[in-house]
């Protein structure tokens, strides 16, 4: 292993010789649609280091650019984005742009999805990309608000505030996620260190299908990429305020700002807090309690035009009165909803810290970027999770063993190489490595109290100690390219190869409530490893029917890394058990279309996946470890729908549609102490249908340019899904409806909002056991926007 990562880092830090080069000025001129200069308009050339702001006069000067062709991004608010194709072939190229006001068109979307910049339209990738407007319109506040914004895309929270997200029936339920997401390009490696809170956002891309070749592992059913806003030139003070019912409580106040020439900083910070939606009746007060508190901080410093580095610093620190509000079956939740009756107050404490270092270089012959991260969770409950769910003192679980146990630590280094924007434009490439390394001892107890006989336990008042002391370290190759055979026709190659070591060791103890240390050890120390390896291809063809139409047909492999099997009180589930790495093929044929000048715009996605050595977790009990087998095969079959169209000045209309037909070829598992196989049943946590209808209206308030009215309106359908393998958890189609008016005048608007505004009750996670954990209720309230 350590061989493979010297070779990894000698691979990515090779130097390259400089061709000579010709050189030449871009200068234009932004005006508006009624020939007035626009002033302060941004304006890019993708993939480059050249950026500037127009004058008052709306002039704007690039010196010194290679000669070649590259793609133009011009935006002002106010403005509809302008993407321009450009050649810079002699010593002077001069163009005029013009920027039609916003409403008048759909706006033209940049995206990052494939590690470069590129138009969203014009890539053959099934995606969906929200900017910071639809995701202020949307109140989506966190990762779980994502469900049916993209076809086929289902979030939901089993309790705890985690998030197990599906996509086209590949589902996350394991520590290790099947759907991969990034934040600002750094891989959060597993649930736990993953920050589910979303604030000062710039754009939210959700690539569905598998990503493997790009981003490796766990990206196997496809890849939520979060951007944060990043510093610019000109300062920027921005704030929210946010009241709702339940006590609801969002203060977010942040700015960006240079210092000086070289210099860039932007800080941000939220603060949440809500009532618990439940009751419990042992207590008689709120249940489910939530405090957060969040930042995200950014300092970049420019070494030169072609060099720059950012240093990032996340954290995330929660308090749940309240974790795991669970009902013991579908009945009890729906008669007496969101009440429960326990007598554990199940207090749970949650410690994120998320840095990263990322140098950049522009080149004139390579694109290179260094990401450096590292991340840690400290997740612990102060008071013990109630596992009987019940005001017995029966069962719960502990694990405040300090901070050397439950803390997982995560190093992770990428070196990514690419090809310049001013290259030749047939062909556009992407290389590079990736590393990392991941710590995770985890210490957690079973604790049977004064009632245990009531639930079996042939003795009372003692712990049974669980200790998992995991480590793992990893090396990945990857290369993709973008080839244009002809005018009309394109290929894609990609590979990467990745290796996995993963090593884990466990440990189980007896103790007595009235001893301070374990009587006996009932599971000696005992060590294992693992190694995985996994080639992920993909290959592809694309067609242009025209600028505005594309075809696409790809092939792809994803792959979820394998593990062992950590210590549980099942002696039907031996600890140290090796399972396999989890496997699937992909096949997609895609369009994507621009019609009316851009005011209409339909893609369509038809997708099949055949999955193998499928990873099937249990949830054990009473300890609440996740034991994962290898068993049977899955085949997901489907298609996607988007639509936008501006109907009128203003009026935008959004539709997507999603279907999944998500089953098992085979599926034995252990039941009632016999072996079978649930072949044919459906996939958990994938509805049949998903998707989404929304009007959005901008408008003057005929008061002056500086007064603006906006009103939306969301209708989000859900079909049937189970949320147990032998399906006899069964949620049955549901709509939820959202909503919200706003006003705005210059820098401030106000928000009045609401979501699932019609108290739709239905279940968003349900466990293999019978419990159940409902979705949120109707929750309503008033925001205020600041930025200036």
């Amino acid at each position: 292993m350590n061989k493979e990562i010297y070779l990894g880092i000698l691979f990515s830090l090779f130097t390259f010789l400089l061709n000579a080069q010709e050189f030449g000025t871009l200068q234009g001129r932004v005006i508006s649609d009624s020939s007035e200069p626009v002033a302060n308009s941004e304006v890019r050339l993708l993939n480059t280091s050249f950026q500037t702001r127009t004058g008052v006069d709306g002039y704007f000067s690039f010196q010194e650019v290679p000669y070649g062709s590259y793609v133009m991004s011009i935006q002002k608010s106010g403005f509809s984005e302008t993407i321009r194709n450009i050649t810079v072939d002699s010593e002077i190229a001069e163009l005029e742009v013009i920027l039609s006001s916003e409403g008048e068109r759909l706006r033209e979307v940049v995206v990052t999805a494939q590690k470069r910049e590129e138009i969203i339209q014009k890539i053959p990738l099934s995606i969906t990309s929200l900017s910071a407007e639809n995701i202020e319109q949307s109140q989506i506040q966190n990762v779980n608000d994502l469900t049916a914004i993209s076809p086929n895309l289902y979030a939901s929270d089993p309790g705890d505030r985690r998030t197990v997200t599906s996509i086209r029936g590949i589902v996350t339920t394991s520590y290790d996620p099947a759907i991969a997401t990034y934040i600002d390009g750094v891989n959060q490696y597993n649930l736990d260190t993953y920050i589910t809170q979303l604030f000062d956002i710039e754009r939210i891309e959700v690539l569905r299908g598998p990503q493997g070749t790009l981003y490796g592992r766990n990206a196997m059913g496809g890849v939520i990429n979060i951007i944060t806003k990043k510093p610019e030139d000109e300062m920027t003070v921005f704030g929210e305020a946010t009241v709702g019912n339940y006590n609801q409580q969002r203060y977010m106040a942040g700015f960006r700002t240079p210092l000086g020439e070289k210099f860039f900083f932007g800080a941000a910070a939220l603060y949440e807090e809500r009532d618990g939606f439940y009751t419990n009746e042992f207590t008689g007060s709120s249940y489910d309690e939530q405090y957060n508190f969040s930042g995200n901080y950014y300092l970049k410093y420019l070494f030169s035009s072609t060099w720059d580095a950012t240093v990032n610093i996340k954290h995330f620190t929660a308090e749940n009165k309240g974790a795991f509000p669970l009902n013991v079956g579908m009945e009890a939740a729906f008669e007496d909803p969101f009440t429960l009756n326990q007598n554990e107050i199940s207090t749970m404490k949650d410690n994120t810290f998320n840095t990263s270092l990322v140098i950049d270089h522009k080149g004139k012959n390579l694109n290179f970027s260094s990401q450096t991260a590292y991340q840690q969770n400290y997740r612990y409950y102060e008071t013990p999770i109630d596992a009987d769910f019940s005001p017995l003192d029966a069962l719960s679980i502990i694990n405040d063993y300090g901070k050397d146990w439950n803390t997982v630590k995560v190093a992770t280094q990428e070196f990514r190489f690419s090809s310049p924007s001013r290259s030749d434009k047939n062909l556009e490439w992407t290389a590079g490595t990736y590393m990392f390394y991941q710590e995770s001892p985890v210490k957690q107890a079973t604790h049977f109290g004064e009632d245990a006989a009531l639930v079996g336990s042939e003795q009372t008042n003692y712990s049974l100690i669980n200790t998992t002391e995991s480590t793992g370290k990893g090396i990945a190759f990857f290369g993709q390219l973008n080839y244009q055979l002809t005018d009309k026709i394109g290929v894609i190659a990609g590979l990467r190869y990745d290796n996995e070591y993963k090593k884990q060791s466990v440990l189980g103890e007896y103790q007595l409530d009235s001893d301070t240390e374990p009587q006996f050890e009932y599971q000696p120390d005992s060590t294992a490893t693992a190694n995985f390896n996994a080639f992920s291809p993909k290959i592809g063809l694309t067609y242009d029917l025209s600028e505005e139409n594309l075809i696409f047909l790809t092939y792809s492999r994803g792959f979820r890394a394998g593990g062992l099997t950590p210590l549980s009180s099942d002696p039907s589930q031996p600890p140290l058990f090796k399972y396999q790495p989890e496997f699937s093929n992909n096949y997609e044929l895609g369009t994507k279309n621009s019609f009316l000048e851009n005011k209409l715009l339909v893609n369509a996605t038809l997708f099949y996946t055949e999955v193998t050595d499928v990873r099937v977790p249990t949830l054990v009990l009473p300890d609440a470890v996740i034991v994962t087998r290898n068993t049977g095969s899955l085949t997901s079959k489907g298609f996607e729908v988007e639509l936008r169209a501006l109907l009128t000045r203003g009026l935008e209309f959004s539709y997507n549609l999603g279907f999944t037909d998500a089953s098992y070829e085979s599926l034995l598992i252990a039941q009632d102490g016999n072996e079978v196989n649930l072949q044919e049943n459906k996939q958990i946590y994938t509805p049949e249908v998903t998707s989404m209808f929304s009007l959005q209206y901008n408008s003057d308030l005929g008061f002056g340019s500086n007064w603006n009215f906006s009103a939306r309106a969301e209708w989000k359908y859900l079909g049937e899904q189970y949320f147990d393998l032998a399906n006899n958890l069964r949620q049955e189609p549901y709509n939820l409806y959202n909503g919200n008016l706003g006003f705005s005048y210059k820098d401030v608007e106000l928000m009045i909002w609401g979501r699932n505004i019609f108290d739709t009750r239905y279940i968003s996670y349900g466990y293999n056991f019978g419990a159940v954990h409902l979705g949120n209720p109707a929750t309503m309230g008033m925001t205020i926007l600041l930025e200036m």
